[in-house]
């Protein structure tokens, strides 16, 4: 059996791969805070059938040990494969709303959230409030504070007002003249290597070993993690005309390996008529 069949099998996978990741791009393009993922291709193992360094007469009777060293050696490569499929987490642009609980990350940092899985990070502030007044995300997971707690607004509340800090504050009809009042204040976090978190849809983000232990924003660090803008969103940092260009590319790379396959197999046809 040819090697080119094999190894244009594994540029057909790598490749096919490679349109997915770009389709799934494209899908998220108008998702609030949408990170575009970009696959990290790597060749694979090489056969060695003449190793580097070697001599011409290396192995024979009429070897000597001042004889040339050959400048390369002699390796068949087995295709390639993506290694990974990488989140590129620069900001997207932020956007007006009217939304008093929109509010987006100017700069790096994740908000924290509980979900039924336990606690997850999001880049997503298209926040509200559910019945109990607490303010959760579009899937209903509560948003958490300095404290580690949810955060709570009472239903009474108007005048919104949060921070760049993520302290909240309204007022209160109950009295009169109404009293301004504290609900806490969002956390921010950071992660050393970002892209090492785990990805599980719905915009939320889990800590993994790659990433490392999440950083809470202080007093001491808060100018690397920017600001909490309220009024405003985070859009998707897809840059659809950037995609459309890797997805052309993608689609000419699958069809010349595709053509490798075809040409295999009309030199596997002309032996068989030998």
């Amino acid at each position: 059996m040819l090697r080119s069949l094999w190894t244009a099998k594994t540029g057909l996978d790598a490749q096919q791969t490679s349109l997915d990741t770009i389709s799934n791009n494209l899908a998220n393009v108008s998702t609030t805070a949408y990170k575009r993922a970009r696959p990290v291709f790597e060749d694979l193992l090489y056969q060695n059938i003449r190793s580097a360094g070697l001599t011409e007469n290396a192995g024979t009777p009429n070897y000597q040990p001042d004889d040339t060293y050959l400048p390369a050696g002699l390796q068949a490569g087995n295709g390639s494969t993506i290694s990974a499929t990488q989140k590129i987490m620069s900001a997207g642009s932020l956007v007006q709303s009217q939304n008093p609980l929109d509010v987006a990350v100017n700069g790096n940092g994740f908000f924290k959230v509980r979900t039924g899985n336990g606690e997850a990070y999001s880049r997503s502030g298209n926040f509200m409030r559910d019945a109990g007044g607490y303010i959760v995300s579009p899937s209903g997971s509560k948003v958490l504070g300095v404290d580690n707690n949810p955060i709570r607004i009472d239903g009474t509340a108007t005048d919104i007002v949060i921070g760049t800090d993520g302290t909240i504050t309204y007022y209160s009809g109950i009295t009169n003249p109404p009293s301004i009042n504290t609900a806490g204040q969002i956390a921010l976090y950071n992660f050393t290597n970002p892209a090492g978190l785990s990805s599980v849809g719905g915009g939320l983000y889990f800590e993994t070993q790659s990433s490392g232990a999440a950083v809470a924003r202080t007093v001491n660090n808060s100018s690397s993690f920017g600001s909490v803008t309220q009024y405003f969103t985070e859009q998707s940092n897809v840059n659809v005309a950037e995609e459309l260009v890797n997805l052309i590319a993608a689609q000419r790379a699958y069809e010349i390996t595709a053509k490798s396959v075809s040409a295999s197999d009309q030199i596997l046809q002309k032996l068989g008529q030998l």
